[in-house]
């Protein structure tokens, strides 16, 4: 690789920036004018909307198929027993607190509001029938899978994901060719992710441009609102959802954990990954935090999989400023929903920077919302991954903590030094 080449989050600033400039520059064209119908109508509406359709062909098959396979790998869970329940048990419950927590601070706050929606309102946008709450439960369970994925039903397409990995672990070496299929498919699933990545920054070009050239200035303010609400419910995530934990239920000091803990959260940030970031997390919970390597070894890599706190938090505040941008108000049991299907995405959400925009699709398409809507936050993004990765190996350690402290498999010498 080129020591001078520019990276893939550069060209995406550039594509924002480049697609900020020029909206506005053309901001104020009649729609009926030629830069109005051939380049914000034409040129600039075709990119976006091609690069809209190949996020939005990702998500069923990323999801599907990274469901699967984390529920898979749970087969481990049955063995360590009560381990793995305590495990699974703290990363699913603090997901559904992050999630909870974001979409009540994105109301109070309303980032969305604010934007002149008047173009936004010319789209037609297919928004859901609203049904009852306990319609919505009874139809988690979809009676055709391959009816569910037709018709892009994100909750049947997870339960029934989570079913068959299930099952699979549960038969073992017996249909060790079929893991090794969806390990396969993973494989493609996640360079088909790498390769439409590539154009994100030409998407993301044409259609903050579109938006900047249609809105003017309008745009800057709910996106700088945004940021400031996600990075807030994420410190208070961090703070007092994994401080309390720690102080109440481990009877561990937060304040030491940060310090000892803080090398591992410095590479999250760094590289937005909490795969790569597996390595430090290990070391930091072992040879500064006192937990024995039993344990360690498998609620890490575990919680790099399915504990993505982080990520729950950025879905839920962009599902409200989204629908406040677009004007489609949501429903308790719309939000319920948002809940339920970010909590178990977490689980199949690979720990690689970007598939937090991918699955953000499938939340989207849970609740009717626009996928279009990604592009507005796309551009952004990579600073707030690096932020909420930070937050999720956080998670990951936490856990380890507590699980070891209940199961003796911890040292406090260690973790007082």
């Amino acid at each position: 690789m080129k020591k001078n080449s520019i990276g893939l989050t550069t060209k995406i600033f550039i594509g924002m920036a480049a697609g900020i400039v020029i909206g506005l520059l053309l901001y104020g064209n009649s729609p009926d004018s030629f830069i109005g119908k051939y380049i914000v109508g034409g040129l600039f509406n075709i990119t976006g909307e091609i690069f809209k359709n190949c996020i939005s062909l990702l998500v069923i098959p990323l999801v599907f198929v990274s469901l699967v396979n984390g529920s898979a790998k749970m087969g481990d869970i049955a063995r360590l027993g009560r381990i793995g329940i305590k495990t699974l048990g703290f990363y699913l419950i603090t997901t559904a607190i992050a999630i909870s927590l974001a979409l009540i601070l994105a109301i109070a706050i309303s980032p969305g509001k604010g934007l002149n929606k008047e173009h936004l309102k010319k789209s037609k946008h297919i928004v859901k029938k609203k049904i009852p709450l306990s319609q919505v439960v009874i139809n988690m369970i979809p009676k055709n899978p391959i009816a569910a994925m037709a018709d892009g039903n994100m909750l049947q397409i997870i339960i029934f994901a989570i079913l068959t990995g299930i099952s699979l672990a549960s038969l073992g070496s017996s249909v060790k060719l079929v893991l090794e299929f969806f390990a396969q498919l993973d494989l493609v699933t996640m360079k088909l992710v790498e390769l439409i990545m590539l154009c994100a920054p030409y998407g993301v070009f044409a259609l903050i441009a579109k938006t900047f050239a249609t809105t003017g200035f309008n745009a800057m303010m709910p996106l700088i609102k945004y940021v400031i609400t996600v990075i807030i419910a994420l410190i208070i995530h961090g703070i007092f959802t994994y401080g309390g934990l720690l102080k109440f239920v481990g009877k561990l000091s937060p304040i030491r954990f940060i310090k000892k803990f803080a090398p591992a959260m410095t590479v999250a940030f760094s590289t937005s990954s909490s795969n790569a970031t597996i390595p430090a997390t290990m070391e930091m919970v072992e040879d500064r935090l006192g937990v024995k390597e039993k344990i360690a070894s498998f609620t890490i890599p575990l919680g790099a999989t399915i504990n993505m706190d982080g990520t729950a938090i950025m879905q839920g505040v962009a599902v409200v400023f989204i629908s406040q941008i677009y004007g489609i108000p949501l429903t308790l049991g719309a939000y319920l929903t948002v809940i339920m299907t970010a909590t178990l995405a977490s689980i199949g959400t690979a720990g690689v920077p970007g598939v937090g925009l991918i699955t953000l699709s499938m939340v989207l398409s849970s609740v009717g919302l626009p996928v279009e809507g990604v592009a507005l936050i796309m551009g952004i993004d990579r600073i707030l991954d690096m932020c909420r990765t930070a937050i999720n190996i956080c998670g990951d350690a936490v856990c380890t903590l507590i699980v070891a402290k209940s199961e003796n498999e911890f040292d406090r010498e260690i973790f007082d030094a």
